[in-house]
């Protein structure tokens, strides 16, 4: 059949004639001759509407009619035309439109704000800024990251165009027309009290002085600018750091990186100021008598080593635990595990990954053969269908949460599982709010109408999938009526979802700490595999089981190896063990190691004697932490190596060794869609802060294994990664030095995988289904516990405050909070923040109370951001049956005034 249209067009560019595909505008193909056309109103993010025609080219359609002017950035481009990109006229009409548009720019803006549009364009066409310094308009000074001066303003709407279309939150209106036209937040609110959610996009859009940057106004102008990526959740935006003096005063987002297209959250953008907080450890210590001392390297490296020395001598290498770091780079976490099999002679090891999505892992590696998700973010925008289980994204991954909202105001349909109304759930087609606790039975059902209403691929299961007929006996029974009696969810809406899901495909699945974080945690992930090859919805774009990942390189930790049962590539022990120790050199531990939560049972019943925690606030993170005190409290040796002296290390730490952030060395990071990105040196060690693969080799060395830890920079570990890990070998630095790649990527050639399973599975040809019965929670109301709570992050924090609470995030998030619904507030006549103690089974804290109906009646959610309430006094010990991950979500609780 043959093209619609002709390959190329062929157009006449400044007098020579072009050829250049269909479907560019005459700005983009211009760009691709290295042609400069200035710009105002336009972002490459947005869809060009040509409102200031300072883009303006001089055009003839078809060529040999008279030369109009016509905005290039909304202009299509056609065959026969010709233009002309430049022309003393044009030069003309450019500057007297910004002539006029510099009444709105003062001097001395220009000179703190080089980089803003208009005023690089007024330096480059000579005109002077004349604007005043009177200002008519009250300068909003509210928020504690972005400064309001709408007397700068000159009506391009970038900032109302990508708060709608980027972010999605529409802070920013239109008011007016001509001259009275003016850009405001609803009901003209202080930016502080408007919806923004602070990711700064306006701000980076602005071509004035409109919208800067809060701290722009007391900092230096950037003179470098690093690229790197995020130090927050797992989304793995790539960012550009600003430096002047070698310390970070601005950041921004790289335009065309594939996981954020060009955005960033107010995390990403603007809390960095931890590497340089007053508290910042840049000194080892060691403890005597109850108080921290300074010391050198020399003596806190021969400390540590004499102590882990003597534990093992003593009581053994298994009396020994290692923890990696999600927060450390894959080198690092890398040379983490092969300290503790090589050095210690343990496996002993783990991460924070096994109180998160271990269960993710561990469900797709059993049922699918390969424990990460099995598409891409870019994937959501192909999606007909997004099926959101147990997450929050527009708070805890705020950027793939503004994809997904987008994506849904497009028109695809979106399914929201949550027993909160979070902001995707206010949107949603079908929100389906099950009580804490009752996931399973709550997929099950979904898995009955599929089969009840012949829902399901009969074509992929007869080709990729085993034991339909025994799940569609065992789903026979669980029906809608029985998952409502369980989970509170109507019938009704669980037949909707289903349809939706079956039949609106592709439909991607992307979940959360909300499904995993409990009992039945690796079930629950188990039975939201099911639905997704029974409806063929695997394999394939726009599809996929997909965990959001929490920190930024939780998934690299965990598939560096720090983990008990796996080596670097996730492959297990017994399959692997006899390949590293040949790469390595030495034997290797054979008997099975203890996770993060055992080598607490193990610490409080005597079993362990010392502790190596790298970059994990243990203490503050693990539930029930009264009794994790408790354990912590008996161990003989607790290293912590930290950039702060976090709760673990003030309450039970001996030896304390500084390490670098993520600005300060190089390495790379793995986001949720298995993306392998660079992280780089943007600023230098602080102090006698070391990186974590600096401080681990020393350690090494001292403990007499310098031979194997000889690694002279990053990239020599990462080639080392790749030479025991065939799945990466294809990913050099250099190849990924742009935008990283996915694995698997196994040579050179290979592009990358951006969706698994496209053909067979990793483990099989056919996956095979799960029978996934429920087995409640312990954690059940009662009249002295008539509150179900549910924990969670919030947007402004990140974790346990490590990093975010020595930014000036603190002001938009001073403290943590308890979430009740109005009707259960009004029973106990509590209100808005008023302090109340919370008492679980476990333990109490006091929390301030926010009244809020996005939890229903009886339930309540808490955020544990702040570590001087200690929020986990009150989560229990419940744990995931396969994992051990603890059951943060649902606890008894009663409620009363503090």
């Amino acid at each position: 059949m043959a093209s619609e249209h002709p390959p190329l067009q062929t157009v006449e560019v400044d007098g020579v004639e072009r050829q250049f595909p269909h479907g560019l505008t005459m700005l983009q193909a211009l760009r691709t001759l290295n042609i400069s056309v200035p710009t105002l109103c336009h972002d490459d993010r947005l869809t060009p509407v040509g409102e200031c025609w300072v883009c303006a080219v001089e055009v003839s359609l078809p060529r040999g009619l008279p030369f109009s002017n016509r905005p290039a950035c909304r202009e299509p481009l056609r065959d026969g035309c010709s233009i002309r990109s430049g022309s003393a006229s044009l030069d003309a009409f450019r500057r007297n439109l910004l002539e006029q548009l510099a009444a709105r720019v003062a001097p001395e803006e220009m000179e703190r704000f080089p980089d803003k549009a208009l005023h690089r364009l007024l330096r480059e066409f000579g005109v002077p800024a004349r604007a005043g310094l009177d200002h008519p308009i009250a300068i909003d000074v509210s928020h504690p990251h972005i400064r309001v001066d709408m007397n700068r303003c000159i009506a391009c709407r970038r900032c109302v165009r990508i708060c709608d279309d980027l972010q999605g939150e529409s802070v920013w209106h239109v008011f007016g027309r001509g001259d009275d036209l003016r850009i405001d937040t609803e009901g003209g609110l202080p930016l502080a009290k408007s919806p923004c959610v602070g990711c700064g996009a306006c701000v980076d859009t602005c071509p004035t002085a409109a919208l800067t940057d809060a701290s722009a106004w007391h900092e230096p102008v950037p003179t470098e600018w690093t690229r790197t990526t995020c130090p927050y959740c797992g989304v793995g935006c790539k960012l550009e750091v600003g430096v002047a003096g070698d310390r970070i005063v601005a950041t921004r987002p790289v335009i065309d990186a594939p996981s954020n297209k060009g955005h960033l959250c107010v995390k990403g953008r603007y809390a960095h100021g931890y590497v340089d907080a007053a508290d910042r450890i840049t000194v080892p210590k060691v403890r005597h008598d109850g108080r921290w001392r300074s010391t050198d390297w020399a003596e806190a490296i021969t400390l540590a080593a004499d102590g882990l020395r003597r534990v093992a001598a003593e009581h053994g290498p298994d009396a020994i635990g290692v923890l990696g770091s999600s927060r450390a780079t894959n080198e690092e976490n890398y040379l983490t595990q092969k300290f503790a099999r090589v050095v210690i002679g343990t496996n002993n090891v783990d991460c924070c990954a096994r109180v998160c999505h271990t269960p993710s892992a561990a469900a797709l590696k059993h049922m699918l053969g390969t424990g990460v998700a099995t598409n891409s973010f870019d994937d959501i925008e192909q999606a007909k269908t997004l099926l959101v289980v147990g997450a929050n994204p527009l708070e805890n991954h705020p950027v793939v949460g503004a994809r997904i909202r987008q994506q849904a105001q497009r028109g695809a349909h979106l399914i929201v599982i949550d027993p909160r109304r979070t902001g995707l759930a206010r949107i949603a087609d079908v929100h389906l709010a099950p009580r804490p606790g009752t996931n399973v039975p709550l997929l099950n059902s979904l898995a009955h109408v599929l089969f009840a209403e012949d829902l399901v691929d009969r074509d992929f299961l007869a080709a990729r999938v085993e034991g339909v007929e025994g799940l569609a006996a065992f789903m026979a029974p669980w029906t809608p009526e029985r998952a409502t009696q369980l989970s509170g969810v109507p019938a009704d809406a669980i037949r909707r979802a289903a349809r939706l899901y079956a039949l609106e495909r592709p439909a991607m699945a992307l979940h959360g700490l909300g499904l995993t974080e409990h009992l039945q945690g690796t079930q629950g992930v188990m039975a939201l595999i099911d639905l997704a090859l029974l409806t063929g919805n695997l394999g394939r774009a726009g599809s996929g089981i997909n965990p959001l990942r929490g920190q930024n390189n939780v998934q690299g930790a965990a598939v560096m190896g720090c983990d008990p049962g796996t080596l670097t590539g996730s492959v297990r022990l017994v399959d692997a063990c006899q390949r590293f120790e040949a790469a390595w050199g030495v034997a290797l531990p054979h008997k099975p190691g203890l996770n993060a939560v055992t080598m607490i049972d193990a610490a409080h019943a005597g079993k362990l004697k010392a502790l190596y925690v790298i970059g994990y606030d243990i203490f503050a993170s693990l539930a029930n932490a009264d009794v994790t005190a408790m354990a912590l409290s008996k161990l003989d040796l607790v290293i912590v190596q930290d950039m702060f002296l976090n709760e673990t290390a003030n309450s039970f730490g001996h030896v304390f060794l500084p390490v670098v952030s993520s600005f300060e060395k190089d390495g790379t990071f793995m986001n949720s869609e298995r993306r392998i990105q660079r992280v780089r040196r943007a600023v230098a060690p602080r102090g006698d802060s070391l990186s974590d693969a600096e401080v681990l080799c020393r350690l090494a060395g001292e403990l007499g294994f310098g031979d194997q830890f000889r690694h002279t920079c990053a990239e020599a570990v990462w080639d080392e990664i790749r030479a025991v890990w065939p799945a990466v070998a294809g990913i050099s630095y250099g190849r990924s030095s742009r935008h990283g790649l996915q694995w698997p990527c196994v040579d050179e050639y290979d592009p990358g995988t951006a969706v698994l399973h496209a053909r067979r599975f990793a483990n099989a040809d056919k996956a095979k289904l799960e029978q996934v019965d429920y087995r409640p929670t312990t954690e059940c109301t009662s009249e002295q516990y008539p509150f179900l709570l549910t924990t969670g992050r919030t947007l402004h924090h990140f974790n346990v405050g490590t990093m975010t609470g020595r930014t000036r995030q603190q002001l938009l998030r001073p403290t943590d909070t308890l979430d009740m619904h109005p009707y259960d507030a009004g029973q106990l006549d509590l209100r808005d923040d008023m302090p109340v103690r919370v008492e679980s089974r476990h333990g109490e804290v006091v929390l301030p109370l926010r009244v809020s109906d996005a939890v229903a009646p009886g339930q309540l959610f808490a955020t544990f951001h702040d570590p001087a309430r200690m929020l986990n006094r009150l989560t229990g010990p419940v744990r995931d049956t396969v994992t051990s991950a603890p059951e943060y979500k649902v606890v008894a609780v009663r409620v009363r005034l503090a």
